[in-house]
Parts: structure tokens; sequence; C-alpha cells
């Protein structure tokens, strides 16, 4: 590949941002003194996909989010490792893979998983940070409690996700309410408007304290139920909401693949079987977008605070979505599987030093979050990570990262390069006889709408991604 010269000014500007940065790392008391080390705001968002004006979606209303991709690294192709929030939460924050029998489900703790190795948190913790949770960063409350400085907090109101009381009325025992809703009420009756506020009280008092701060902050939205004030609503037209022209089972994939998304059969008004209206579709697409929207409006409260106070140039910001969702892409909604659009997320990371507004479409997995936090902090790696640090990536955005990301849910693994993706479908929770096989050929099939796997013209590649999936495999014991 041939790159174009960089303008004098850009290089000038990545060699003074890689001086300062190298400069801090080079001595494990380089923050000591009168420098004081870097803060860390630390953003989680439930069910996130790249469905923002900065990655290039149409029509979405996201200041927020692209007001952070502006001040920091946008990552194009950054992918989870398991598209379900509390086993992808849980291998975020230890740095280690998902296997067969660890980090598999929404009920895992890391905590239990993997007690034996430090997380993110604690880390900074043991480096004399002052940590803090509010809102879903674990998927359980207590998860990691001794990573904490202060107790993790929850909005009182999290349970009530409806506004209206016809539809709290639907909600009882174990049924669940409309899968969206928009009523006229203001941003304060939702939880994350809640969490927002909690945060922003957090930020003006630790900004005040000497200890540099490691603070989590997780938002729940855009995850089902889609509800959130009417004016979200109307910032998303009817006229503009658009179903995917790809509303179908892959051609030529074995059914082992196929997947009737539970989660959302759950909630009022959808069947138990077979596809929604194309109505309800259309109001589900456009319920998401106002969650997104909604959401970021909270992104933008946090990021003005932020400026306010004079903290966002020493902060390292990172925020990241858990894993994707099918909006209705091959018949699927919700997360669970390891097709693209339920496995790449979004990724933005600013940080002092770092020049922002700037892309990378280098692959990237969210086990490399852990390293490259404690690069940018200069805080030594602990030896189990499994993950490879960012922060050459962000100096350079096209320097070359990794040949492969993997990804797992359930019997399935998969192994994503720059140009295809190899899935596998074993029974046994990943553990048993082989099921299935796919492969897609991302550069002229982006959507993954024909399985190639059998085609004999695509053996030697089909050979090559088993090899690297097999050996993925062997490194984690699985």
């Amino acid at each position: 590949m041939t790159h174009r010269p960089l303008p004098q000014r850009e290089c000038l500007i990545r060699l003074l941002a890689a001086m300062v940065v190298l400069g801090c790392l080079a001595s494990p008391n380089a923050h000591a003194g009168n420098q004081r080390r870097p803060n860390v705001l630390f953003l989680a968002v439930d069910d996130l996909r790249p469905e923002m004006d900065s990655y290039g979606v149409e029509h979405m209303v996201t200041p927020g989010f692209d007001r952070l991709a502006e001040r920091g690294v946008r990552f194009d192709r950054a992918y989870c490792n398991i598209a379900v929030c509390g086993a992808s939460r849980a291998s975020l924050m230890k740095g280690l893979r998902p296997t067969p029998t660890r980090f598999t489900s929404y009920l895992t703790r890391a905590d239990k998983d993997a007690p034996q190795v430090p997380s993110l948190p604690m880390v900074f913790k043991q480096a004399g940070y002052h940590t803090q949770s509010n809102g879903k960063v674990y998927h359980h409350v207590t998860d990691d409690a001794a990573a904490w400085s202060e107790p993790s907090w929850h909005p009182p109101t999290s349970s009530i996700w409806w506004a209206l009381a016809e539809n709290r009325a639907l909600a009882t025992g174990q049924k669940r309410g409309p899968a969206y809703e928009s009523a006229d009420q203001g941003d304060e009756l939702y939880p994350d408007h809640q969490i927002c506020d909690k945060t922003l009280d957090d930020l003006r008092r630790l900004a005040k304290q000497e200890k540099p701060f490691f603070l989590a902050c997780g938002f729940y939205r855009p995850h089902l139920p889609f509800v959130v004030p009417q004016k979200y609503w109307d910032l998303v037209p009817t006229s503009q909401v658009r179903l995917p022209d790809n509303m179908f089972f892959p051609r030529d994939l074995p059914a082992a693949f196929n997947y009737t998304w539970g989660e959302m059969r759950a909630y009022h008004g959808i069947p138990k079987q077979g596809p929604v209206s194309d109505e309800t579709a259309r109001q589900l697409i456009r319920g998401y977008h106002a969650s997104v929207s909604f959401v970021d409006a909270q992104i933008g409260r946090l990021l003005d605070v932020l400026e306010q106070l004079g903290a966002a140039d020493n902060t390292i910001i990172v925020l990241w979505g858990d894993h994707g969702w099918q909006l209705g892409e091959h018949g699927f909604w919700c997360k669970h599987t390891n097709f693209e659009v339920a496995s790449r997320a979004p990724l933005l990371i600013a940080a002092p030093g770092i020049a922002g507004g700037r892309v990378s479409r280098q692959l990237v997995e969210f086990v490399d979050i852990y390293p490259t936090l404690c690069d940018l902090a200069g805080l030594p790696q602990p030896d189990h990570l499994q993950g490879k640090s960012m922060h050459p990536l962000l100096l350079d955005v096209d320097r070359k990262h990794k040949e492969a990301v993997f990804t797992r849910h359930g019997g399935g693994d998969a192994v994503r390069t720059d140009r295809y993706r190899y899935k596998e479908m074993r029974s046994g929770g990943g553990r048993g006889e082989l099921l299935g096989v796919g492969l897609f050929d991302l550069e002229n099939d982006p959507q993954e709408n024909r399985n190639v796997a059998e085609d004999p013209a695509n053996a030697d590649v089909r050979r090559r991604l088993q090899t690297l999936l097999q050996s993925a495999r062997a490194e984690q014991g699985s």
C-alpha cells in the first residue's frame, strides 16, 4: 500500500505527542512530583452499535459522541470478544478472552470466573487512584467490589423502565412491558439521566482532590426496552426510518447458526415466534435511534462539566459499547451471535498527548483496552493480559495492530481478518462436535448475506482461518 507523505505540521504534532507520552512512560515515577497522573473517565454504553453520525450513519443526532470523536481517536473496526453484556464486560475488565467455561453469559461475574487476576479498576486502585463505579459497569451490582474505593452506585429507579402507568402495569411478575415507549416526560425521570447526575457530582468532587480518579459510568440505554422521552423520538421522524435490505437468513449457511432472539420476545407486543411486522420493526429501529440520542445527551453533559472544571486536558476518556445489536439484519434482533453487526461496537479514546479527530481502521478487540489504559496512565501491565496495547496505534492510526480478532458466543467461535469472517458452531457450548461452518468474504459481501465456505475457490482461505481459530483456542486452553 502506498501512503501519502504527511504534511510537515502533522508530522511535528505526531512527533511531539509521541515524545510526551513515551517520556511519561519511560519511568514509573514519571508522574511523581508536581505532575498528577491522568484521570480516567470510563464510559460504558449497553447494546450500542456504531450508530452515530461520526460513524457515517445518516440522520443520527449524536453531537456528544461526535464531539468526543473529534477530541480523540475513533476506531472503526473494534470488536467485542463476546456479544452478551455480562460476559463482555467481565472479559474487558479482566483482560482475558472468553472460553466455553469462562465469561459465558449475561449472568457472568468477573470476580467468580477469574478471581485470581486483578481487574482493570483494581490495578488503578492499587496505583493510588480513587476508583468509582456509577450505573451499569458490570452486570452485577456487587461484582468486583474490592476494586472500587466506594461501593458501586445504581439509581434507585433502575427497575422502573416505563414512564406511563399503563405500561408499568404490564410489567408484573415475570412479564415485561412493551419493547418501546415515547412519553412526554422530563429527562430527570429516567435512570440514565440520574446516572449522569451522580457522575457529574462525582466529577466536581474528585477534580478537587489530589488523588487522580478512575471514574466509571455505565448507561443502560439503548438496551431494551427503548424507553426515552418523546423529544428524542421527535429527532427520528418515521419517514427517515429504513428497514435493512437483508432481513433474511444468509444463503447457504447451516441452520445451526440460526437465532431466535428470545430476549426481545419476552416483551409485550412481540410475537413468541416468527418475525415482527414491518410496522413494529420500524418502531423498534426508531426507538433504538431515539435511545442512542438520549444517551448522547448525557455524554454531552459529561464533556461540558469536564471542560468547565479544567480537567479535560488531563483526563483519558474511553467510550465503548459492550457489543453491537441486530436491528433486523438476517431477520435477527438483539445480540448473542458472531455476526459482524453483533460483534462490532464503537470505541472512542481521547487522552493527553494524543491528537484528536483521527480514525483508525485497524482491527482491535476489547481485551486490548486494559493494556492500553495501563500504558496511557504509565502503569505496568499485569502478566496475565491477553490483549495488545493500542497505545502505538493512538500515535499512528495506520500502524498495523493485529492480523485477526476473535469473538465467541454459546457454541460458536469466529475469527475476523481484514477481509474475511470465519465461524464455527459446535455442540456442548463449543466443546463438542462441529455442527456448521460459515465463511464470509466481507470485501464482496459486507453484510454477510452468503456463506462461501463450501466454494472450492475458498479452500485455502478456509484452512488458514480454521488454523487461526484452532491456535487461538489452544492459547486460551479451550
